[in-house]
């Protein structure tokens, strides 16, 4: 994926290649998971693979869109009852939807786009396409959204035009992201800062399980009810708690008696998973990467043991990760399936990959797939 091959695809298209070229990165969370709903923070960075798309303004009342790596086509207009059937070209009808919903006079526009996150692994392919076009749109139509309005255009157009009712983060990261920093989102008031993420000797990579566990949505709706029913309990001793973030781990010990073991276990991991978040930002500070993976490993268990979102094969690769010495390693996302997130030390990686996929292979009868990230810049203009 390149500005020159979204070029040429474009012209075979739509006849011209004086475009506009913008991209937007997918993202990574260090730490920080199951906590944004919690009112907790999250810690995502932008990596360097993405969504790239050539626009070029018509002057017409339509849009027509080209998914390059799809081949497909779609056309649609600006209306609310003109929502294309293709699911990809829903992302782009709702950005459309919710940038004219907040001012932005969107005309109509050729664009064709493709990318390179892959599909299904956690790294936010969606959230990069609404992103992308956001940011977009409000630059090519005069827009005067501010960023983080855009971020929940992006959000809105997944509850509003494709069912999925996400938090902030993967929007946030996409249109935020700063080369060599990672961001602390805090999920409650939204404030966020920039942490230094140069892990000179160490390389973040991911590892694919090629597993996707279907019980995921109703699986993490009853966590969350877990969550909710424990502050409810926790709120008639402490009327200051609104969310797990509130609470200590002396209060929940307090409450103990009066909820179920399973909701226990669930915010025990929730409110630990909160100070992890703010363990790494400290560290980071101090350029201490060892902290830093340990704090990995105790969220891999805690959302193995407490949480009970990980996954035989995301275990497996964990429990590897140990035996090659990796530094840090979890299941990164919601869990069920997708990846894990390593950080290792250079003279690590060769034997930790080959091991991984050797024994992955024996056990379960596949290779991971293998994916290196650097962190990298957010939405922009080429």
């Amino acid at each position: 994926m390149n500005e020159k091959n979204i070029k040429n695809a474009f012209a075979e298209k739509y006849g011209d290649d004086n475009v506009s070229v913008y991209t937007s990165p997918g993202r990574i969370n260090l730490i920080g998971e199951h906590t944004d709903y919690n009112g907790g923070f999250v810690f995502p960075g932008a990596i360097d693979k993405g969504i790239m798309a050539a626009i070029k303004l018509t002057g017409a009342g339509k849009v027509r869109a080209y998914a390059i790596d799809l081949n497909e086509q779609a056309e649609f207009g600006l209306q609310e009852e003109d929502i294309p059937a293709q699911s990809w070209a829903k992302y782009i009808f709702g950005i459309c939807r919710e940038m004219i919903k907040r001012g932005v006079k969107v005309g109509g526009f050729d664009t064709a786009f493709a990318g390179n996150v892959p599909l299904g692994a956690g790294m936010s392919s969606s959230a990069a396409l609404e992103s992308t076009y956001a940011f977009a749109l409000n630059e090519l139509f005069d827009g005067k959204v501010d960023k983080f309005e855009l971020a929940k255009a992006g959000q809105a157009t997944e509850h509003n035009y494709c069912g999925v009712k996400c938090g902030i983060m993967d929007q946030f990261a996409s249109l935020f992201g700063k080369e060599g920093n990672l961001m602390r989102l805090d999920c409650r008031s939204l404030e966020y800062q920039y942490f230094p993420f140069n892990p000179k000797g160490y390389r973040l990579v991911l590892l694919d399980t090629l597993v996707k566990h279907e019980l995921a949505s109703s699986a993490y709706n009853k966590r969350r009810q877990s969550c909710e029913a424990v502050v409810a309990v926790m709120q008639e001793k402490y009327p200051q708690v609104k969310f797990l973030r509130d609470a200590t781990l002396e209060m929940l010990h307090e409450v103990q008696n009066e909820v179920s073991a399973e909701d226990y276990k669930r915010a025990e991991y929730v409110i630990e998973e909160i100070a992890r978040v703010l363990a790494v930002c400290e560290a980071l500070e101090k350029g201490d990467y060892e902290t830093v993976g340990q704090k990995m490993y105790e969220t891999h268990h805690g959302m193995s043991k407490l949480y009970e979102v990980s996954c035989e094969e995301l275990d497996f690769l964990n429990d590897l990760a140990k035996t090659c010495h990796v530094t840090g390693s979890r299941v990164m996302g919601g869990g069920f399936g997708g990846c894990t997130i390593n950080l290792v030390k250079d003279e690590c990686y060769d034997a930790f990959i080959r091991t991984a996929k050797e024994k992955y292979h024996t056990q379960y009868g596949k290779e991971p797939k293998v994916y290196e990230v650097v962190i990298s810049n957010g939405a922009r203009r080429l």
